[in-house]
This record gives C-alpha cells, sequence and structure tokens, in this order.
C-alpha cells in the first residue's frame, strides 16, 4: 500500500487484512508480546488471520459473522504467561501505530478506541482488577503512541 493510502479511511475488509497483516507481522516480531503469539501459542497466521478480520469487520462494520469466544485463548495464554498491563499496553502502541501509518478517518478512529477498549477490559478481567488501569504520564502500562515513532514499522 502506497503512503498516500494514509489519507484514506478504513472501508472494509480488505483495508483490514491489510491492517492486520502488517500489525501481526509487527506483533510476532515484538520483543515484548512476540513470544505471546509465536511461542506460547503457536499462532499461525494465515489460520488466524480470517477469524481476526471477521472479529474486526463485526466490530466496525457489523457485516461479518463471528460468533467464537474472544476471551477464552487470551485466558489460555495468561495461565501459561501472565500478561500485564505493559504487555497490553505495547498491543495498543503497536495497533494504533499500524493504523496510523495507513489510515485515518471516522473508522480508523473507531478501530484505534475498541482496540483500546478490548485491552483494558481483557486485562481487567483476566487480572480480576476493578479498577482503571493507571495512563499518563509516570505511569506503567498504556504509554501514550505519540511518544513512539512506530508508523515505520512493518
Amino acid at each position: 500500500m502506497s503512503h498516500n493510502a494514509a489519507v484514506c479511511d478504513i472501508s472494509g475488509r480488505a483495508d483490514l487484512d491489510v491492517v492486520l497483516r502488517r500489525f501481526y507481522t509487527a506483533a510476532f516480531a515484538d520483543p515484548r508480546i512476540g513470544p505471546f503469539f509465536t511461542e506460547i501459542a503457536g499462532t499461525d497466521l494465515d489460520v488466524h488471520l480470517p477469524r481476526i478480520t471477521d472479529f474486526w469487520e463485526r466490530a466496525l462494520f457489523r457485516s461479518a459473522d463471528y460468533r467464537r469466544n474472544a476471551f477464552a485463548p487470551h485466558a489460555a495464554l495468561h495461565s501459561a504467561r501472565e500478561m500485564t498491563a505493559g504487555d497490553f499496553g505495547r498491543w495498543v502502541q503497536l495497533w494504533r501505530a499500524t493504523i496510523d501509518g495507513l489510515h485515518q478517518g471516522p473508522n480508523a478512529e473507531r478501530a484505534k478506541a475498541q482496540g483500546e477498549r478490548i485491552a483494558l477490559t481483557l486485562h481487567k478481567r483476566l487480572a480480576g482488577a476493578d479498577e482503571e488501569l493507571p495512563r499518563g504520564e509516570g505511569t506503567v502500562g498504556f504509554v501514550p503512541l505519540a511518544a513512539l515513532e512506530l508508523r515505520s514499522f512493518a
């Protein structure tokens, strides 16, 4: 995808496929969260991608049929190796950077917000936390994306 595509919004499944391939390429290579995908889950991207694309197509456009339990695989990973606020924060950073590097518009903003809500919800359920995760300067976990230069990654 050319750099000119960054001015376009996410418009459907084909755009989600590009976003998700780029995101998972970065996530698999990331030293912090990559092992969850590569070593613990042994994720096969070719198998995982259609499922997760269904998830995001349903979340953003309500146009896919996704009926899987999204929590169960994360709970299994968490039981094998604890997923911390910092791990979820890194996921959010890579997710937001991937979208920002490819798209802008209402759907892109909704995808970024939804990703953060999902990460917060998963973390709270897995950690059994009732309080909000700390965010902002001087806190552990969710580092503001503006502090990072990830757009050229992957």
